[in-house]
């Protein structure tokens, strides 16, 4: 695993070119840019809310409150890139403190099954916004090992046993155990700790659930299109597996390891697959019709791809087409 940091979906050479372009005010970098800054999350006045408990899922007792936690983690990545391209550190400051809120208040998450979701997709974004501030002096070198005693405790706990068959089985869909192996590489960096990042690692290639890359890219059609476990369900998750399967392979990539050609590619397989459904053929300006293998597990049959919330955009495609192209 490599020492550098930041080493996760950015690595310093990616800052050092954002920030060329932003300076040079060159399309269509800039325009990405003023999309950043025009956003509430990447404000000096957003305000973080911190709970003690987060819940996911209805338990029966307690109110769901996971999206406070969503938004805060939103809300540190986004400054702390903010910061990072234009070396205003009052965005780092901003960032920290929505950090350091966070690692003093929150205890565990909660809820039902559904917890597995905040721990990964929360806990990866967070893990994000903190390797790219890991450097920062004016993050106290005791406020940063409180985050990261909090990423391990809470977050990589959750992921964990996301994994684990007796706790999340296969009828699990892709897109909870690909956030936790997500968010479970993403601490083995920030963290320092090699074994979570082989743990990740190994999931993808042979694990159990649905997580792993044969199970979430289930049948190879001609062409070379990798049908996905969520593409029976509906194209807004289905495109999610497809970004967060991604995210995993880029924090790989910046770690030294190939994800992105495991398998003869078979991740470059899903998203060919993926992005032709919700695309449409321009000679007929319907959604392209795709080829579908009936796909079954112990709670679940699909029998053709799924219309629902086709179209659905997603960010991220970027990170597979910069890898490719």
């Amino acid at each position: 695993m490599k020492a550098a940091h930041p080493s996760l979906l950015h690595t310093q050479a990616d800052f050092d070119r954002m920030a060329a372009k932003v300076a040079a005010k060159a399309s269509p970098w800039i325009d990405s840019w003023n999309i950043l800054i025009a956003n509430s999350h990447a404000s000096l006045g957003w305000n973080p809310n911190p709970q003690a408990i987060i819940y996911r899922g209805f338990d029966g007792t307690h109110t769901q409150n996971y999206m406070t936690l969503a938004n805060d983690a939103a809300a540190a990545y986004a400054c702390a890139v903010r910061w990072k391209v234009s070396g205003d550190t009052a965005y780092a400051d901003k960032a920290v403190a929505i950090m350091n809120a966070w690692s003093s208040t929150l205890t565990d998450i909660g809820g039902t099954i559904d917890g597995f979701l905040a721990s990964g997709l929360q806990g990866y974004q967070l893990a994000n916004a903190a390797e790219i501030l890991r450097n920062y002096s004016g993050w106290a070198a005791a406020d940063f090992a409180r985050f990261q005693t909090m990423m391990l405790t809470i977050f990589y706990k959750q992921n964990h046993d996301g994994l684990q068959a007796s706790l999340a089985p296969l009828t699990v869909y892709s897109n909870w155990q690909l956030a936790c192996m997500a968010s479970m590489l993403a601490i083995g960096v920030l963290c320092d700790n090699p074994s979570f990042v082989d743990e990740a690692v190994n999931y993808f290639k042979s694990g159990s659930g649905n997580g792993a890359v044969a199970q979430t890219v289930n049948y190879i059609h001609a062409g070379q299109l990798g049908q996905t476990q969520e593409a029976g369900r509906d194209q807004g998750h289905n495109t999610l597996s497809v970004m967060l399967l991604t995210s995993f392979c880029e924090m790989a990539w910046n770690q030294g390891i190939d994800l992105y050609g495991y398998d003869n590619n078979r991740v470059l397989a899903a998203a060919e697959y993926v992005s032709r459904g919700n695309l449409t053929d321009p000679a007929t300006a319907t959604y392209y019709t795709m080829p579908f293998a009936p796909y079954a597990n112990r709670t679940t049959y699909d029998a053709v791809f799924s219309t629902g919330g086709q179209g659905t955009h997603r960010a991220g495609w970027a990170l597979i087409y910069h890898h490719y192209v």
